[in-house]
């Protein structure tokens, strides 16, 4: 008896085991996601993200998860402060996607007889290749697409350089392209919350457009609007949508910032700029 009762409780055991993971997976940096769709609020209840489950994601992580578990961190996460300065940046599509026959949905043939002529057969090659970052104005509300190989984009600029700024970062001359409005305003994957806007619909009206090639992120081209929360201080993960359609993630990562905010984050303390619930609005930094 005592043997049938011990197996009992051994297969229980097992049991519950088998459904708790079943449940709440957990990946080598420790976080817990759902097995079935829940809402943000719930989810972020039940399986918060610690500090170090924060410090502990990466960009290569996050790039090796499926989309649902990269949207299921991006709703547990708030906006941070609105970056300042230049962000190295890498992009990834979701897992187990086919990237080309979904974007090719997403863009107009008009842009993509553009984008032809660059001659990069998958289009996550064609944005590694151009897209080395951003360049963030705090103070202005502006941010720029930072391109460091403008001999691949000669077929978009009319194979001349005149009137791009340019700025070195890291002791490299990078050019900065396709400028957009920098403001907080509701996440279309998460509207419990804000996240950091970075706009491109009224591109041609800021400081620095060039008809070609920036039209083709704006309201003449696929009207990127992209969205950003912070994982941790200095690194954010972002969304970007053209034509109001998610097409793809990025991260976006800053040494310094990165290195002057750890001590107050491990502290928890996190500064907002953004609304980071729907109850009460967060401070907003002067100027902002």
């Amino acid at each position: 008896m005592k043997t049938i009762i011990a197996v009992v409780l051994i297969a229980i055991v097992i049991a519950a085991g088998v459904i708790w993971w079943r449940g709440h997976s957990r990946p080598a940096a420790g976080v817990a996601f759902a097995s079935e769709p829940l809402d943000f609020a719930r989810l972020e209840h039940e399986m918060p993200l610690s500090a170090a489950q924060r410090e502990a994601l990466t960009p290569e992580r996050l790039a090796g998860y499926s989309q649902e578990q990269v949207d299921q961190i991006y709703g547990r996460l708030t906006a941070g402060p609105i970056p300042d300065g230049p962000y190295e940046g890498n992009l990834f599509f979701p897992r187990g996607t086919d990237s080309e026959t979904r974007l090719g949905e997403i863009l107009g043939g008009r842009v993509k007889a553009r984008i032809a002529g660059l001659g990069v057969r998958k289009t996550e090659g064609l944005g590694r290749l151009l897209w080395k970052g951003k360049m963030f104005y705090r103070n202005e509300r502006v941010l720029r697409n930072r391109i460091e190989d403008l001999a691949a984009l000669a077929p978009l600029t009319g194979g001349t350089t005149a009137g791009i700024q340019k700025q070195t970062v890291n002791g490299k001359d990078t050019f900065l392209l396709f400028p957009a409005k920098l403001y907080c305003g509701q996440s279309l994957l998460d509207g419990r919350r804000e996240s950091v806007i970075i706009d491109y619909a009224f591109t041609d009206e800021l400081p620095g457009y060039r008809e070609d090639p920036d039209s083709l992120g704006g309201r003449k081209g696929v009207r990127i609007r992209d969205e950003i929360r912070m994982v941790r201080p200095g690194f954010y993960l972002g969304r970007a949508y053209m034509n109001r359609i998610f097409g793809l993630n990025f991260t976006l990562y800053n040494e310094q910032a990165a290195a002057a905010g750890r001590d107050a984050f491990r502290a928890g303390r996190v500064d907002e700029d953004c609304v980071a619930s729907a109850d009460s609005p967060a401070p907003r930094a002067a100027g902002l």
